[in-house]
């Protein structure tokens, strides 16, 4: 113990007192059940009180250090010590805990404590004080303060660690970038050119080595409606409503109400072909309908619908 902390401090009438607060009345009523940890949310800052010290700051320190910064109400306070404190601990990832008493309203913590000045920070760890500061820290060493605190602790606290690489991952804030693909890079190129038939060649080649890549499965179904939609001619769909047992007709009309944006009237069309014919015509068209099905995302509502359709005409 550092000897600021010199002389006895004991925390056990604080225990005691919180453990007889948040005891439920025999009758089952009375206080309830006790406010859940200092950080249990995700926020490592918490403004401790008497009655939730158990809680909020010893059982806590059992994992990993807890900072209880000791202030007045009735004293300015160190405002650049106690933004520093408070950012250090909201970004830690839980890493180590911040819990803020203002003595003037919870006068037993101060007693406990021995507070003589303030500001007065200590360190628990343990549900014991291992190391405290009287006064002020200057803003530019707070933070090698705290770190000089949990190099000495890593080793006995696992959950330092953890929290550790939880802020390490919450502070990374520019995404991994994925290195490119050659072989998506040259299917892309094509594509924008307009060269239909070597960006299907690509995606085709990238499948046949790995048959469940779905970024490939669905640029090709993207690749093949695109050169089809080229060619749609909106007046197919007035020649396949006037020959419903086309089935090259309902298939080209289909793809005219897709490219005009009417995903609907394509999947009803086509679903009502697949009941209509049988054999090889309503493979064909079924065949058409997943392939439109795979230019949207699985949970669209309009593919469920379709395929809830599709299901009711085969079967």
């Amino acid at each position: 113990m550092s000897s600021a902390m010199a002389g006895a401090v004991d925390l056990s009438g604080l225990k005691a007192r919180a453990d007889a607060a948040n005891r439920p009345a025999p009758s089952g009523g009375g206080a309830g059940a006790p406010p859940a940890p200092g950080g249990g949310d995700g926020s490592w800052v918490v403004d401790a009180t008497e009655q939730g010290f158990q809680n909020e700051v010893l059982e806590p320190s059992l994992q990993v250090p807890v900072v209880v910064e000791l202030w007045a109400s009735r004293y300015p306070r160190e405002e650049q010590l106690s933004a520093e404190l408070e950012r250090l601990a909201s970004t830690g990832g839980g890493a180590w805990r911040l819990a803020r008493v203002d003595i003037d309203t919870q006068p037993r913590v101060a007693q406990a404590f021995g507070v003589q000045q303030v500001p007065m920070l200590v360190v628990l760890v343990g549900g014991q004080p291992v190391d405290a500061v009287n006064g002020a820290i200057p803003e530019d060493r707070v933070a090698e303060w705290v770190t000089s605190l949990l190099d000495a602790l890593r080793d006995r606290m696992p959950a330092i660690a953890e929290g550790e690489r939880r802020a390490a991952a919450a502070g990374s804030d520019e995404p991994v970038e994925e290195p490119e693909d050659p072989r998506f890079t040259a299917a892309e190129d094509a594509l924008e050119q307009g060269d239909y038939a070597a960006a299907e060649a690509a995606y085709t080649a990238i499948l046949d080595t790995e048959p469940a890549n779905e970024q490939a499965k669905a640029a090709l179904a993207q690749v093949r409606f695109l050169a089809r939609a080229e060619q749609a001619d909106p007046s197919s769909i007035e020649r396949a409503d006037a020959a419903p047992d086309d089935v090259d007709a309902q298939l080209a009309a289909a793809d005219a109400e897709l490219a005009a944006d009417r995903v609907e009237a394509a999947f009803t069309r086509l679903v009502g072909t697949v009941a209509r014919t049988g054999g090889e015509d309503r493979d064909r068209a079924r065949g058409h309908l997943v392939g439109l099905f795979e230019l949207f995302p699985a949970d669209d509502p309009r593919v469920a619908t379709a395929r809830r359709a599709l299901a009711r005409a085969l079967f």
